[in-house]
């Protein structure tokens, strides 16, 4: 039987105007922001380790045109919802793979495990586990030296998470991060119309 998640966690905007966005956020929201680089940015306004995330096109898709107001990607590039535990997330995919319905990118970021799915529409969703017992545990990893070499995360097979999980291997043990794991290219709309 299918789970809902139990909350709506955060939204990943692409922009042409990341400072400009950036900056918003910050004001309308009281945001502060968790983790940056050239690319990406992690804005958060409460105990969550992150409720925006911002993807700078112009460093991501340079090639592309330099208006500002060129639409393009720019706008809502997925809406992420939370589960209460990796086996109610991984249960799900098991459930949904059985109808036909499958994740296009399943990696460990670090902070959480996530299962990216597209609607029929294709509009992006990711399903996700926090990869730590607390938030703040979560928050914490934005400042640490890992994050700094692997923002993205690792790829994972979700059966053999699954199936692991159910021999007895705790939760922690899967959720932790390899830092030495390959890093995984973005996956998803965004990259597909990269090649």
């Amino acid at each position: 039987m299918i789970k809902s998640p139990s909350a709506l966690v955060h939204v990943v905007y692409r922009t042409r105007r990341f400072e400009e966005m950036l900056q918003w956020y910050a004001v309308v929201f009281d945001a502060k922001v968790q983790y940056q680089n050239p690319a990406l940015a992690f804005l958060t306004f409460d105990e969550e380790h992150h409720r925006f995330a911002f993807a700078d096109l112009a460093v991501i898709r340079p090639e592309e045109s330099d208006n500002k107001d060129d639409r393009g990607m720019i706008g809502v590039d997925h809406v992420a919802w939370e589960y209460g535990s990796l086996l109610d997330l991984l249960e799900n995919y098991e459930i949904l793979k059985a109808i036909g319905i499958t994740p296009y990118w399943c990696v460990n970021h670090g902070i959480s495990a996530s299962l990216y799915y597209a609607d029929p529409d294709g509009n992006q969703m990711e399903f996700a586990v926090d990869g730590f017992a607390t938030k703040k545990e979560c928050a914490d990893y934005f400042h640490g030296e890992i994050m700094g070499q692997n923002p993205v995360g690792a790829e994972y097979d979700p059966d053999d998470w699954l199936a692991r999980l159910r021999s007895g291997l705790p939760e922690e043990e899967l959720l932790a991060i390899d830092p030495v794991a390959e890093v995984s290219p973005i996956r998803g709309r965004m990259t597909e119309s990269m090649q």
